[in-house]
């Protein structure tokens, strides 16, 4: 019987050159389109947060800030969610740059920065408003547009923006509330745990989920490359075969987090 032939498919397979972040997401889609808005924003209130030299390099706070607003735009509150899909979601990946900082990292970014990140997180919706948006993700805006020869009569009256200023205001309190609420619950119930651990015994070789042990951000930077890159060392590869090794590495992520664009449902 003759057997039916399939497409290629190799998980392990490598990529002559890395695929750019901005290759994954939609150009014209809610990603794209925070990553600029946030990228023209005035962020020195943020920045003046971290003058202190001493210390571990923090995560910088426009890609927290992004991240953070693409989440809560789409419904995710949870910081344990976002620590999650930091590494699933192509989205908040290309937004963060790769980067992997954890719950407690995301939730206590905010709480340093919440006045800073609510004052912010109302600009980026008036910003929206002026561009004509109906809505930002799931947050419902009045993108009512008024002709340039109106009349007073058609155009929003003093009142109307007051209620709908009232309105924004409510929204993006409400957010944030419940953005804190869904953590402090997480933390009772999960401790220091993300909380969707696979359980002992059942998770492959590595690090557990989001694990980052090097602090730089990287997917699975000490997991099963790193292993490999332990075992090399300890059989005495020098300097060049180590650097190539690391570069087999880098590719083989790279091309695993490109597969994950192309399957059914990614990028949207």
């Amino acid at each position: 019987m003759r057997q039916k032939t399939f497409r290629p498919y190799d998980q392990d397979s490598l990529l002559l050159l890395p695929p750019s972040l901005h290759d994954w997401v939609d150009p014209h889609g809610l990603a794209a389109f925070l990553s600029d808005v946030v990228d023209q924003l005035d962020l020195r209130v943020f920045l003046a947060a971290h003058e202190e030299p001493r210390g571990m390099p923090p995560y910088h706070p426009r890609m927290m800030l992004k991240v953070l607003l693409y989440g809560y735009a789409t419904g995710v509150t949870s910081s344990r969610k976002l620590e999650e899909r930091l590494g699933s979601d192509v989205n908040c990946m290309f937004l963060a740059g790769l980067a992997r900082p954890d719950h407690k990292t995301i939730a206590e970014f905010r709480r340093r920065h919440l006045a800073a990140f609510s004052a912010l997180f109302l600009e980026v919706l008036h910003l929206c408003q002026k561009a004509g948006l109906v809505k930002l993700g799931r947050i419902a805006l009045d993108g009512t547009k008024v002709k340039a020869n109106a009349s007073v009569h058609r155009a929003m009256s003093y009142g109307r923006m007051v209620e709908q200023e009232a309105a924004l205001e409510a929204e993006v309190r409400a957010i944030v509330e419940e953005a804190e609420a869904t953590d402090a619950a997480e933390d009772a119930r999960y401790g220091d745990a993300r909380g969707d651990e696979l359980p002992a015994g059942a998770a492959p070789p590595g690090d557990p989920p989001g694990a980052d042990p090097g602090g730089q951000g990287r997917p699975g930077a000490g997991g099963p490359g790193a292993q490999r890159r332990s075992r090399r060392g300890s059989r005495g590869e020098g300097p060049a075969q180590l650097h190539r090794s690391r570069v087999a590495d880098h590719a083989l992520q790279a091309r695993r987090l490109h597969l994950r664009l192309q399957r059914p449902g990614r990028g949207g």
